[in-house]
Parts: C-alpha cells; structure tokens; sequence
C-alpha cells in the first residue's frame, strides 16, 4: 500500500507541475519567450525530477502509516 501512496504522491507533484508550466498559456504572443524561455523551461525539468524527491521525504510518515 506504501507504493501505491508513494506513486500517488508523485504522479500528483507531477500534474500540479504541469499545470503550472500550461497556467500561462493564454497570455499575449510576446510574453511567451519570457515565460517559456530555454532557462525556464530547465528549471522546470529539474523540478520535474527533484520535487517528486522533496514530497516524498515531506510526506513519508503518510506514506509509510498507510495513510492515518
């Protein structure tokens, strides 16, 4: 059950990141460089991989108790 609160954790730190990276998709044309530029765009890659990391270290005694 672990591993499925485990999968759950990241699978949910995974979609808030997305939804964050598509939150400013309908602002105007030449904002999009900016927000969208190859920086950022790594350092959201880099969330992608080290977030998952961080909930979980946060979130292991929910983990690990089943959930109680």
């Amino acid at each position: 059950m672990a591993a499925a609160r485990l999968a759950a954790a990241v699978l949910v730190t995974w979609a808030a990141l997305i939804a964050l990276l598509l939150a400013p998709s309908p602002l105007p044309e030449q904002w999009r460089y900016y927000i969208y530029s190859p920086a950022s765009v790594g350092l959201w890659l880099l969330a992608m991989l080290v977030a998952p990391v961080v909930v979980c270290t946060v979130k292991w005694p929910w983990i690990k108790s089943g959930g109680s």
